[in-house]
């Protein structure tokens, strides 16, 4: 029965270790992608922020602007006590000022998560496709970037720049 308990007290702790461990390894991987996208974006010739391959998708610049803006909106939204200020893409912003605004979006983004405890991200939101938890919330903006950061790669590719090397972790 001795043995019982010692592995059951195993498995609990490594269940507490692995809930103290999710912010601190969201925020890591954040900060990764944050640096990735820079890159990405860095990597494209001011000239061609406004390259689309097709007319029905996004410019380079305009996924640029709707990767910060999406972010912007899920962390004011579900993890601060501030009203989300939808932002109208200004096409007149240069490079240097849009990787300005990328850092400024990870960095605030970053800061309200971190203002979270373990426990609250079980909690329940409203969000347009029902109710989510705030861990799902956080799956959802890393998968969103992901996903829009990879069509801009497609970009790259399509213009014979070679993409930045990976980092994912």
């Amino acid at each position: 029965m001795k043995k019982f308990f010692i592995v059951i007290a195993f498995f609990l702790s490594l269940n507490l270790f692995a809930q103290v461990e999710v912010i601190p390894t969201f925020i890591e991987k954040w900060d990764n992608s944050k640096e990735y996208l820079l890159a990405v974006a860095r990597a494209m010739p001011e000239e061609q922020y406004d390259f689309k391959p097709v007319a029905r998708e996004m410019s380079f610049r305009e996924q640029l602007f709707h990767i910060q803006d999406n972010m912007l909106w899920l962390s004011t939204t579900h993890f601060s006590a501030r009203k989300y200020e939808k932002k109208v893409i200004d096409k007149s912003r240069s490079k240097a000022q849009i990787l300005q605004d990328i850092q400024a979006s990870f960095d605030q983004s970053k800061a309200f998560i971190q203002q979270d405890s373990v426990a609250e991200l079980s909690n329940k939101v409203e969000f347009f496709a029902g109710p989510k938890s705030k861990f799902q919330i956080l799956n959802l903006m890393q998968d969103h970037l992901t996903h829009h950061r990879a069509q801009i790669i497609v970009y790259l590719n399509l213009k014979q720049i070679e993409p930045p090397k990976y980092v994912g972790w």
